[in-house]
């Protein structure tokens, strides 16, 4: 019997990706994966039509987000897999999120303008089309309104950290963050920690709960993916792994480029079997 592979890490138009979460659950066909899951960034909202697409070609669905969160004075994304999407203090938290992300780009799309690029709030607005508003959006209306060439160039002068019109982003703490995901019967993981640069700050994670990281990503070089796969080991925590494919907003969709085998998929449900128990036992 041949093996089964997941996707743990992709993205929607519910909130920085292109694809809907149809179109999303076909690529996810083709490339013949048992399990995918939605990480949209601090939303749930594409989470029901993507589980009705997955049942329809039979692929196990994982409810899940990609959280915004802040370590140690650093900001980080967290992973948040098997979540009950109904949960009161979850969505709660994340209406918080992208009340703050859309006041982020009033903030970006105003430097811009005091830069001297005329560019208008309605016009992000209208491209990101979704709750989660986030600077690839800013990047896509800079490219269509012709002040960039591409959104990478958009990111490069304009939009990354330390760029003329970046802007901080409020966040919760990774502490508080992991305790939400679990009371939400979820399981917490440590988003593409190769690309962080901030491995000082996983054992405090692991003090605060932290179930897994995310050893296997597209970035990451098979270097990188064994140093994490050897730091998961040490300190005992989940593997996961996903393309964190955005369509084709950020080049060429990634879908298929990362296979995580189906046991850490078994592993990551085991945990949170655990987590909803410990909840159901504290309500």
């Amino acid at each position: 019997m041949p093996e089964k592979h997941a996707d743990l890490h992709l993205h929607t138009s519910f909130s920085d990706g292109t694809y809907s979460p149809e179109e999303l659950a076909e690529n996810g066909r083709r490339h013949g994966f048992a399990a995918l899951a939605l990480t949209d960034h601090d939303t749930i909202d594409g989470c029901e039509r993507m589980q009705a697409a997955c049942e329809k070609l039979d692929i196990e669905f994982i409810p899940a987000s990609e959280i915004t969160v802040d370590v140690e004075g650093h900001e980080m994304h967290l992973l948040a897999y098997c979540l009950d999407t109904a949960h009161e203090g979850l969505r709660t938290e994340l209406k918080r999120s992208q009340e703050r992300r859309r006041k982020r780009i009033h903030q970006m799309v105003e430097l811009l303008n005091k830069l001297g690029v005329p560019l208008k709030v309605e016009a992000v607005f209208k491209i990101a089309n979704c709750d989660a508003p986030g600077r690839p959006h800013i990047g896509r209306a800079l490219v269509e309104a012709g002040h960039c060439s591409s959104v990478d160039d958009a990111f490069r002068r304009y939009l990354k950290s330390n760029r003329p019109a970046w802007a901080p982003k409020p966040k919760i703490s990774a502490a508080d963050a992991i305790k939400l995901v679990h009371q939400a019967g979820g399981v917490a993981v440590m988003a593409h920690p190769g690309l962080n640069r901030i491995d000082q700050c996983i054992p405090g994670l692991v003090k605060a709960g932290i179930d897994g990281l995310e050893c296997f990503h597209s970035r990451h070089s098979t270097r990188v993916s064994e140093r994490y796969l050897q730091i998961a080991d040490q300190h005992a925590l989940l593997v996961t792994g996903g393309s964190d494919c955005h369509g084709m907003n950020k080049g060429e969709p990634l879908i298929g480029s990362v296979r995580l085998p189906y046991l850490h998929v078994e592993q990551l449900k085991t945990r949170a079997r655990k987590h909803r128990a410990a909840a159901a036992a504290a309500a």
